[in-house]
């Protein structure tokens, strides 16, 4: 009996060793999460209850735990590389079957989806027209964009001070003679395919005090006719109410649909003695081309264009589970979904439990270097003392049939 218990311990110290030289031979595998082994004593249920000196059959092992701490979080500079600090997992497909890792060296293929080493796609919740994600589906990113669509201008905004002191200039306006007007500004706005058309305003003090007019022109043609602009005793717009003035529609040589342009003029005043902008805005850009991707600590996964707009491409799913050392390891640093791990509990970054996500960055193996060097040497002596035990018992045998053969 004795050299069935010691063969158990071979076989345990064995494993032993397996587990801890492939936790070694994975110390630089981005997202390896390594593993410890478990042993339980094997006693045969024949034995219970016959005597108090029984002794066990030997050992087995009993698990081999899968250790799901955080690993170091190493800075690469490359916006698809992703880490998890915290809880989760990215969540990939492979043809439709789900799996699961930690590992976000992923890379852009051919057609333009995000995928790993093994051309499993990463998961996102896609974007909703209104604006948000649809949490209760999955789809595969993409980052395959087209140019980003120009948006006329409709709305500009102006904050600007004109002077209180100003003289009403004398004959009719022409914005060709500056003795014809006060002050004047110009700004780029677009049309619906992009063009750009500048647009100025002409300031003219009126003759009665705080009174003003606002002629606009785009590309040097009038649009309307002029506007009143008047001022309070102290400084403030009274006229129009709200400030809100919408010029005719203007029909630019490009082809495109009218502009239809409404100025506002609330954070206009008049003070002082001198006329200044201190700023304008308006909402048209146009035609853009991509120039980047920006993943959030959320996965929020945007595309920057040369326009200045964005365009968000959907928001990384991460998954966690009840037990995640009951996943099934399938390589590549993959695990898939059994009945001991529980079925996934999806959701996004920094919500529900879950991590939050780092761009640019990979986590990097939790194997303890120094804890399994030590950990090889102590499987190397149980597997030693083991085999000692077999010789031993060899020893014994051999006397014994020693001692039967000279009787």
């Amino acid at each position: 009996m004795s050299f069935g218990i010691a063969l158990s311990g071979l076989n345990a110290a064995q494993q032993d060793l397996d587990v801890t030289a492939n936790n070694i031979a994975n110390v630089d595998t981005t997202g390896f999460k390594s593993s410890t082994t478990e042993f339980a004593d094997l006693f045969s249920s024949s034995q219970q209850g016959v005597s108090s000196t029984a002794v066990g059959n030997g050992v087995s092992v009993s698990e081999v735990a899968q250790q799901f701490t955080q690993g170091n979080i190493d800075s690469t500079g490359n916006n698809l590389d992703l880490a998890v600090s915290g809880n989760g997992f990215f969540t990939l497909s492979d043809n439709g079957a789900l799996t699961y890792t930690r590992d976000g060296s992923f890379q852009e293929d051919s057609s333009g989806y995000v995928t790993d080493s093994q051309g499993n796609r990463l998961q996102v919740y896609p974007p909703l027209a209104n604006g948000g994600f649809n949490t209760g589906g999955l789809t595969d990113l993409n980052l395959t964009t087209n140019e980003s669509a120009p948006q006329a201008t409709t709305n500009v905004s102006l904050t600007a001070n004109l002077p209180a002191n100003a003289t009403p200039p004398t004959g009719a306006f022409n914005p060709a003679d500056p003795d014809t007007y006060n002050d004047t500004t110009s700004l780029t706005t677009y049309d619906s395919l992009g063009a750009a058309h500048t647009s100025s305003l002409y300031f003219v003090k009126g003759a009665t005090a705080n009174d003003w007019t606002v002629q606009l022109y785009v590309d040097g043609t009038a649009v309307g006719t002029p506007q009143a602009l008047d001022y309070s005793s102290s400084g403030a717009l009274t006229t129009p109410a709200g400030g809100a003035i919408t010029f005719p529609a203007y029909t630019p040589a490009t082809g495109a649909a009218p502009m239809n342009l409404t100025f506002n003029f609330a954070d206009t005043t008049q003070d002082g003695s001198t006329f200044g902008v201190t700023a304008n805005t308006q909402n048209g850009y146009t035609t853009g081309t991509l120039t980047g991707i920006n993943i959030d600590s959320t996965g929020v996964v945007q595309a920057r264009f040369t326009n200045g707009n964005s365009v968000n491409l959907g928001q990384i799913a991460l998954a966690n589970f009840a037990n995640p050392q009951g996943l099934q390891q399938i390589g590549n640093q993959s695990w898939a979904q059994t009945f001991a791990s529980g079925a996934p509990v999806s959701g996004t970054a920094g919500q529900a439990g879950l991590g939050t996500v780092q761009s640019g960055a990979l986590e990097e193996s939790n194997v303890d270097i120094t804890a399994q060097l030590v950990n090889m040497i102590t499987a190397q002596r149980d597997f030693q003392a083991n085999a000692q035990m077999v010789t031993t018992d060899d020893q014994i045998t051999q006397t014994i049939i020693g001692i039967q053969a000279n009787a």
